[in-house]
Protein backbone atom coordinates (compact mmCIF):
# COMPACT_ATOMS: atom_id res chain seq x y z
CA UNK A 1 0.00 0.00 0.00
CA UNK A 2 1.16 3.55 -0.64
CA UNK A 3 0.35 6.43 1.07
CA UNK A 4 -1.35 7.95 -1.81
CA UNK A 5 -4.22 4.97 -1.31
CA UNK A 6 -4.83 6.05 2.80
CA UNK A 7 -8.73 6.74 3.50
CA UNK A 8 -10.18 7.90 6.47
CA UNK A 9 -11.14 4.14 7.43
CA UNK A 10 -7.37 2.80 8.31
CA UNK A 11 -7.13 4.86 11.23
CA UNK A 12 -9.60 2.90 12.52
CA UNK A 13 -7.34 1.31 15.42
CA UNK A 14 -5.77 4.37 16.35
CA UNK A 15 -6.36 5.96 20.36
CA UNK A 16 -9.57 8.52 19.42
CA UNK A 17 -7.78 11.68 19.18
CA UNK A 18 -5.04 10.26 17.37
CA UNK A 19 -7.49 8.93 15.09
CA UNK A 20 -9.86 12.01 15.00
CA UNK A 21 -5.85 14.07 13.80
CA UNK A 22 -4.97 11.95 11.00
CA UNK A 23 -8.64 11.67 9.59
CA UNK A 24 -8.62 15.66 9.56
CA UNK A 25 -5.35 15.64 7.69
CA UNK A 26 -5.59 12.69 5.26
CA UNK A 27 -5.09 14.59 2.59
CA UNK A 28 -1.64 15.94 3.50
CA UNK A 29 -0.63 12.14 5.04
CA UNK A 30 -1.69 11.03 1.15
CA UNK A 31 1.12 13.08 0.08
CA UNK A 32 4.08 12.37 1.75
CA UNK A 33 6.56 9.80 1.20
CA UNK A 34 6.66 6.29 2.50
CA UNK A 35 10.19 7.03 3.74
CA UNK A 36 8.62 9.89 6.04
CA UNK A 37 4.97 9.07 6.92
CA UNK A 38 5.61 6.27 9.25
CA UNK A 39 7.97 8.93 11.67
CA UNK A 40 4.84 11.24 11.40
CA UNK A 41 2.64 8.56 12.54
CA UNK A 42 4.91 6.69 14.84
CA UNK A 43 3.85 10.12 16.65
CA UNK A 44 -0.08 10.73 15.92
CA UNK A 45 -0.87 7.21 16.91
CA UNK A 46 0.83 7.94 20.37
CA UNK A 47 -0.83 11.52 19.77
CA UNK A 48 -3.33 10.50 23.11
CA UNK A 49 -0.46 9.77 25.48
CA UNK A 50 1.66 12.70 24.50
CA UNK A 51 2.66 15.56 26.50
CA UNK A 52 0.67 18.88 25.36
CA UNK A 53 4.27 20.68 24.12
CA UNK A 54 4.04 17.09 21.99
CA UNK A 55 1.21 17.27 20.59
CA UNK A 56 1.18 20.89 19.64
CA UNK A 57 4.30 20.11 17.72
CA UNK A 58 2.51 17.33 16.16
CA UNK A 59 0.03 19.73 15.35
CA UNK A 60 1.99 22.87 14.35
CA UNK A 61 3.85 20.09 11.61
CA UNK A 62 0.60 19.07 9.93
CA UNK A 63 -0.51 22.42 9.87
CA UNK A 64 2.66 23.44 8.10
CA UNK A 65 2.56 21.03 5.59
CA UNK A 66 -1.03 21.63 4.72
CA UNK A 67 -0.67 25.21 3.99
CA UNK A 68 2.16 24.75 1.59
CA UNK A 69 0.99 24.53 -2.07
CA UNK A 70 2.11 21.44 -3.82
CA UNK A 71 5.30 23.24 -5.44
CA UNK A 72 6.70 24.42 -1.37
CA UNK A 73 5.35 20.22 -0.54
CA UNK A 74 7.31 18.53 -2.81
CA UNK A 75 10.53 20.43 -2.35
CA UNK A 76 9.93 19.87 1.40
CA UNK A 77 9.99 15.84 0.92
CA UNK A 78 12.06 16.16 -2.26
CA UNK A 79 15.01 14.18 -0.31
CA UNK A 80 12.76 11.47 1.11
CA UNK A 81 11.14 10.89 -2.17
CA UNK A 82 14.29 9.96 -3.39
CA UNK A 83 14.95 7.23 -1.02
CA UNK A 84 14.69 3.32 -2.12
CA UNK A 85 12.53 0.85 -0.18
CA UNK A 86 12.37 -2.57 -0.79
CA UNK A 87 8.97 -4.48 -1.63
CA UNK A 88 8.48 -5.83 2.13
CA UNK A 89 8.75 -2.47 3.35
CA UNK A 90 6.08 -1.38 1.04
CA UNK A 91 4.08 -4.74 1.56
CA UNK A 92 4.06 -4.04 5.54
CA UNK A 93 1.60 -2.69 7.93
CA UNK A 94 2.86 0.89 8.37
CA UNK A 95 0.31 2.11 9.14
CA UNK A 96 -0.62 0.32 12.48
CA UNK A 97 2.98 -0.42 13.27
CA UNK A 98 4.89 2.55 12.35
CA UNK A 99 7.66 1.93 15.27
CA UNK A 100 7.78 -1.55 13.63
CA UNK A 101 8.35 -0.64 10.23
CA UNK A 102 10.79 2.23 11.37
CA UNK A 103 12.93 -0.34 12.76
CA UNK A 104 12.62 -2.27 9.79
CA UNK A 105 13.70 0.66 7.27
CA UNK A 106 16.58 1.21 9.57
CA UNK A 107 17.90 -2.20 8.43
CA UNK A 108 17.18 -1.20 5.23
CA UNK A 109 19.03 1.93 4.65
CA UNK A 110 22.16 0.66 6.50
CA UNK A 111 22.36 -2.31 4.25
CA UNK A 112 21.29 -0.12 0.85
CA UNK A 113 23.99 2.54 1.58
CA UNK A 114 21.01 5.28 1.99
CA UNK A 115 21.43 6.52 5.33
CA UNK A 116 23.44 9.19 4.44
CA UNK A 117 20.69 10.25 1.71
CA UNK A 118 18.05 9.73 4.33
CA UNK A 119 20.35 11.91 7.18
CA UNK A 120 20.67 14.59 4.52
CA UNK A 121 16.64 14.66 3.69
CA UNK A 122 15.53 14.73 7.66
CA UNK A 123 18.00 17.25 7.93
CA UNK A 124 16.48 19.71 5.19
CA UNK A 125 13.17 18.82 5.80
CA UNK A 126 13.66 19.63 9.85
CA UNK A 127 14.94 23.07 8.39
CA UNK A 128 12.27 24.12 6.16
CA UNK A 129 9.90 23.42 8.78
CA UNK A 130 11.52 25.59 11.39
CA UNK A 131 11.68 28.13 8.90
CA UNK A 132 7.91 28.15 8.50
CA UNK A 133 6.90 27.32 12.34
CA UNK A 134 7.11 29.88 14.79
CA UNK A 135 8.93 28.96 18.26
CA UNK A 136 6.88 30.58 21.06
CA UNK A 137 8.78 31.75 23.99
CA UNK A 138 7.70 30.17 27.61
CA UNK A 139 5.50 31.61 29.48
CA UNK A 140 7.85 32.26 32.80
CA UNK A 141 11.63 31.91 33.23
CA UNK A 142 12.45 28.25 32.99
CA UNK A 143 13.88 26.73 36.70
CA UNK A 144 16.06 23.98 36.90
CA UNK A 145 16.84 22.52 40.62
CA UNK A 146 19.60 19.59 41.55
CA UNK A 147 19.67 17.85 44.65
CA UNK A 148 22.97 16.23 44.93
CA UNK A 149 25.00 13.74 48.01
CA UNK A 150 22.22 12.60 49.65
CA UNK A 151 23.77 10.37 52.46
CA UNK A 152 26.69 11.71 52.06
CA UNK A 153 28.68 13.00 55.51
CA UNK A 154 31.91 15.31 54.09
CA UNK A 155 33.43 15.22 50.75
CA UNK A 156 36.64 17.18 50.21
CA UNK A 157 36.96 16.93 46.41
CA UNK A 158 36.20 19.97 44.06
CA UNK A 159 32.16 19.58 43.20
CA UNK A 160 30.47 21.58 40.21
CA UNK A 161 33.43 22.17 38.65
CA UNK A 162 31.89 22.28 34.73
CA UNK A 163 28.86 24.52 36.50
CA UNK A 164 31.02 27.17 37.95
CA UNK A 165 32.28 28.24 35.06
CA UNK A 166 28.90 29.70 33.89
CA UNK A 167 27.60 31.08 37.55
CA UNK A 168 28.34 31.87 40.87
CA UNK A 169 29.72 29.43 43.49
CA UNK A 170 28.71 29.72 46.95
CA UNK A 171 31.03 28.19 50.06
CA UNK A 172 28.73 29.57 53.00
CA UNK A 173 25.25 28.44 52.60
CA UNK A 174 22.94 27.84 55.13
CA UNK A 175 21.55 24.22 54.66
CA UNK A 176 19.21 23.78 57.13
CA UNK A 177 15.66 22.72 55.91
CA UNK A 178 16.87 23.09 52.13
CA UNK A 179 14.87 21.01 50.67
CA UNK A 180 11.84 22.11 52.22
CA UNK A 181 12.78 25.51 51.20
CA UNK A 182 13.21 24.52 47.45
CA UNK A 183 10.59 22.40 47.06
CA UNK A 184 8.01 25.02 48.70
CA UNK A 185 9.30 27.78 46.21
CA UNK A 186 8.85 25.66 43.14
CA UNK A 187 5.21 24.59 44.44
CA UNK A 188 4.56 28.75 44.52
CA UNK A 189 5.98 28.80 40.88
CA UNK A 190 3.36 25.68 40.08
CA UNK A 191 0.67 27.39 41.53
CA UNK A 192 1.29 30.80 40.32
CA UNK A 193 1.37 29.09 36.54
CA UNK A 194 -1.07 26.11 36.84
CA UNK A 195 0.22 24.75 33.11
CA UNK A 196 -0.13 20.87 32.75
CA UNK A 197 3.33 18.82 33.37
CA UNK A 198 4.74 22.13 33.63
CA UNK A 199 5.98 21.45 37.14
CA UNK A 200 8.27 18.80 38.23
CA UNK A 201 9.67 17.11 41.08
CA UNK A 202 12.02 14.12 40.43
CA UNK A 203 13.28 12.24 43.29
CA UNK A 204 16.15 9.03 42.99
CA UNK A 205 14.70 8.04 46.84
CA UNK A 206 11.12 8.55 47.66
CA UNK A 207 9.73 11.85 47.36
CA UNK A 208 9.81 14.16 50.38
CA UNK A 209 6.07 15.54 51.04
CA UNK A 210 5.37 18.26 48.66
CA UNK A 211 2.61 20.12 46.96
CA UNK A 212 0.15 18.43 44.69
CA UNK A 213 0.76 21.24 42.25
CA UNK A 214 4.04 19.51 41.45
CA UNK A 215 4.11 16.84 38.85
CA UNK A 216 5.79 13.89 40.95
CA UNK A 217 7.75 10.92 40.22
CA UNK A 218 10.22 8.86 42.14
CA UNK A 219 12.49 6.04 42.01
CA UNK A 220 11.04 4.14 44.91
CA UNK A 221 7.02 4.52 43.91
CA UNK A 222 8.17 2.95 40.96
CA UNK A 223 9.74 -0.04 42.71
CA UNK A 224 6.81 -2.41 41.25
CA UNK A 225 6.96 -1.33 38.10
CA UNK A 226 10.90 -1.61 37.92
CA UNK A 227 10.56 -5.56 39.94
CA UNK A 228 7.91 -6.52 37.59
CA UNK A 229 9.37 -5.45 34.62
CA UNK A 230 13.22 -6.69 35.33
CA UNK A 231 11.55 -10.34 35.80
CA UNK A 232 9.61 -9.99 32.48
CA UNK A 233 12.64 -9.11 30.94
CA UNK A 234 14.74 -11.66 32.64
CA UNK A 235 11.89 -14.34 31.11
CA UNK A 236 12.83 -12.96 27.78
CA UNK A 237 16.29 -12.53 27.71
CA UNK A 238 16.51 -16.63 28.41
CA UNK A 239 13.94 -17.54 25.36
CA UNK A 240 15.76 -19.14 22.46
CA UNK A 241 16.91 -16.58 19.68
CA UNK A 242 16.31 -13.46 22.11
CA UNK A 243 18.58 -10.89 20.91
CA UNK A 244 18.98 -7.27 21.79
CA UNK A 245 17.46 -5.95 18.38
CA UNK A 246 14.11 -8.29 19.14
CA UNK A 247 14.14 -7.42 23.05
CA UNK A 248 14.07 -3.94 22.30
CA UNK A 249 11.28 -4.42 20.05
CA UNK A 250 9.36 -6.14 22.90
CA UNK A 251 9.94 -3.75 25.06
CA UNK A 252 8.97 -0.74 22.99
CA UNK A 253 5.47 -2.58 22.71
CA UNK A 254 4.68 -3.13 26.26
CA UNK A 255 1.62 -0.91 27.92
CA UNK A 256 0.99 -0.04 31.43
CA UNK A 257 -1.59 -2.67 31.79
CA UNK A 258 0.96 -5.52 31.19
CA UNK A 259 3.45 -4.32 33.86
CA UNK A 260 0.53 -3.60 36.75
CA UNK A 261 -0.23 0.11 36.18
CA UNK A 262 -3.58 1.60 36.39
CA UNK A 263 -3.18 4.41 33.65
CA UNK A 264 -7.04 4.99 33.78
CA UNK A 265 -6.22 8.28 36.11
CA UNK A 266 -3.44 9.40 34.37
CA UNK A 267 -2.51 8.01 30.85
CA UNK A 268 -0.35 10.09 29.80
CA UNK A 269 1.98 9.93 32.89
CA UNK A 270 1.20 5.91 33.23
CA UNK A 271 2.49 5.78 29.53
CA UNK A 272 5.63 8.36 30.44
CA UNK A 273 6.63 6.22 33.55
CA UNK A 274 6.39 2.87 31.07
CA UNK A 275 9.14 4.69 28.53
CA UNK A 276 11.91 5.38 31.48
CA UNK A 277 11.89 1.96 31.98
CA UNK A 278 11.54 0.55 28.28
CA UNK A 279 13.55 3.13 26.56
CA UNK A 280 16.58 3.45 28.66
CA UNK A 281 19.38 1.21 29.65
CA UNK A 282 19.78 1.22 33.60
CA UNK A 283 16.81 3.50 34.78
CA UNK A 284 15.79 0.16 36.04
CA UNK A 285 18.65 -0.71 38.27
CA UNK A 286 20.79 2.56 39.47
CA UNK A 287 18.67 5.09 40.87
CA UNK A 288 21.02 8.05 39.68
CA UNK A 289 20.52 7.21 35.88
CA UNK A 290 16.96 7.16 36.98
CA UNK A 291 16.98 10.43 38.00
CA UNK A 292 19.20 12.04 35.67
CA UNK A 293 17.11 9.97 32.07
CA UNK A 294 14.17 11.43 34.06
CA UNK A 295 14.93 15.05 34.13
CA UNK A 296 16.47 14.55 30.26
CA UNK A 297 13.05 13.38 29.12
CA UNK A 298 10.64 16.05 31.00
CA UNK A 299 12.69 18.40 29.83
CA UNK A 300 12.84 17.51 26.24
CA UNK A 301 9.33 15.97 25.94
CA UNK A 302 7.29 17.76 28.34
CA UNK A 303 10.08 21.16 28.24
CA UNK A 304 8.90 21.48 31.73
CA UNK A 305 8.96 25.06 32.96
CA UNK A 306 10.87 23.74 36.53
CA UNK A 307 12.40 21.08 37.52
CA UNK A 308 13.69 19.77 40.65
CA UNK A 309 15.87 16.58 40.70
CA UNK A 310 16.86 15.45 43.98
CA UNK A 311 19.66 12.54 43.62
CA UNK A 312 19.98 9.60 45.86
CA UNK A 313 22.37 6.59 46.60
CA UNK A 314 22.44 3.96 44.17
CA UNK A 315 23.58 0.32 44.69
CA UNK A 316 26.96 -0.18 44.11
CA UNK A 317 27.63 -2.47 40.73
CA UNK A 318 27.17 -6.34 40.63
CA UNK A 319 26.98 -8.68 37.98
CA UNK A 320 24.41 -7.99 35.39
CA UNK A 321 22.60 -11.02 35.71
CA UNK A 322 22.56 -10.57 39.04
CA UNK A 323 21.81 -6.99 38.82
CA UNK A 324 18.61 -8.03 36.16
CA UNK A 325 17.10 -10.98 38.34
CA UNK A 326 14.86 -8.75 40.10
CA UNK A 327 15.89 -9.79 43.60
CA UNK A 328 14.43 -7.53 46.07
CA UNK A 329 16.71 -7.94 48.84
CA UNK A 330 18.19 -4.85 50.31
CA UNK A 331 21.55 -3.83 47.92
CA UNK A 332 24.54 -1.85 49.47
CA UNK A 333 24.46 1.56 48.39
CA UNK A 334 27.35 3.99 47.52
CA UNK A 335 26.76 7.33 48.25
CA UNK A 336 30.05 8.54 47.36
CA UNK A 337 30.21 7.17 43.72
CA UNK A 338 26.36 8.67 43.58
CA UNK A 339 27.69 11.60 44.84
CA UNK A 340 30.33 11.94 41.56
CA UNK A 341 27.17 10.51 39.36
CA UNK A 342 25.06 13.08 40.25
CA UNK A 343 27.86 15.71 39.70
CA UNK A 344 27.90 15.03 36.34
CA UNK A 345 24.12 14.67 36.08
CA UNK A 346 23.84 18.27 36.88
CA UNK A 347 25.56 19.46 34.12
CA UNK A 348 23.38 17.81 31.88
CA UNK A 349 20.66 19.28 33.64
CA UNK A 350 21.74 22.59 32.61
CA UNK A 351 22.93 21.43 29.54
CA UNK A 352 19.70 20.40 28.35
CA UNK A 353 17.65 23.26 30.06
CA UNK A 354 19.68 25.72 27.80
CA UNK A 355 18.85 23.49 24.73
CA UNK A 356 14.71 24.78 25.05
CA UNK A 357 13.32 28.38 24.07
CA UNK A 358 14.02 30.70 26.64
CA UNK A 359 17.38 29.55 27.92
CA UNK A 360 18.89 32.74 27.81
CA UNK A 361 16.35 33.63 30.99
CA UNK A 362 16.74 30.41 32.46
CA UNK A 363 17.56 30.13 36.15
CA UNK A 364 19.56 27.11 37.64
CA UNK A 365 20.68 25.92 41.11
CA UNK A 366 23.07 23.08 41.88
CA UNK A 367 23.20 21.91 45.66
CA UNK A 368 25.31 19.82 47.78
CA UNK A 369 22.64 17.92 50.19
CA UNK A 370 22.63 19.05 53.90
CA UNK A 371 26.57 21.10 52.70
CA UNK A 372 27.07 24.77 52.59
CA UNK A 373 27.76 24.52 48.82
CA UNK A 374 25.89 24.98 45.71
CA UNK A 375 25.90 26.90 42.60
CA UNK A 376 23.75 29.67 40.97
CA UNK A 377 23.31 30.82 37.53
CA UNK A 378 20.89 32.73 35.82
CA UNK A 379 21.05 35.60 33.13
CA UNK A 380 22.07 38.46 35.84
CA UNK A 381 24.97 36.60 37.37
CA UNK A 382 28.34 37.13 37.52
CA UNK A 383 30.16 34.04 35.97
CA UNK A 384 33.07 31.82 37.00
CA UNK A 385 33.11 33.51 40.60
CA UNK A 386 33.27 32.88 43.92
CA UNK A 387 31.50 33.89 47.03
CA UNK A 388 31.42 33.67 50.68
CA UNK A 389 27.82 35.03 51.21
CA UNK A 390 26.08 33.28 53.76
CA UNK A 391 21.93 32.40 51.78
CA UNK A 392 19.69 30.09 52.74
CA UNK A 393 18.23 28.01 49.70
CA UNK A 394 15.53 30.11 49.30
CA UNK A 395 17.33 33.37 48.98
CA UNK A 396 19.92 31.52 46.76
CA UNK A 397 16.63 30.76 44.64
CA UNK A 398 15.71 34.62 44.33
CA UNK A 399 19.05 35.51 43.54
CA UNK A 400 19.33 32.92 40.86
CA UNK A 401 16.16 34.48 39.82
CA UNK A 402 14.03 31.54 40.21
Amino acid sequence: MQPRDLTAGNFAAYPLQGRSLAVAHVETLRQLPLALLPSLLREIIQYDYLFPVERSTIEKQLYALAAMNQGQLSECVHGFAQISLSHDLEDFDWINHPAQFLEQQSAWLWSSHQLDAFRTAANDYSARLDAVIRVEAPPLRRLGIAVIGQGVASWDQPLFRNLRAQGTWFQSIRSGNGLRLLLDATARRARAHPVPYAHWYIDGDAAADHDPALTSISFSALEPLRTGLLTKMQKEIERPGMGPEQLRTWLARLTPAELGIDGSTDPVLARFQVSLFTEASGTQIFSTTFAQWTTREVLRRAQALTVIARFAPRQRQRPMNELLSGDTATPELDPAGSLIDADMAAWYHWVNQQRLPGYEQSAFIAWFEDHNQAVAIGPTIPRGVESDSSLDLAQLLAFAGG
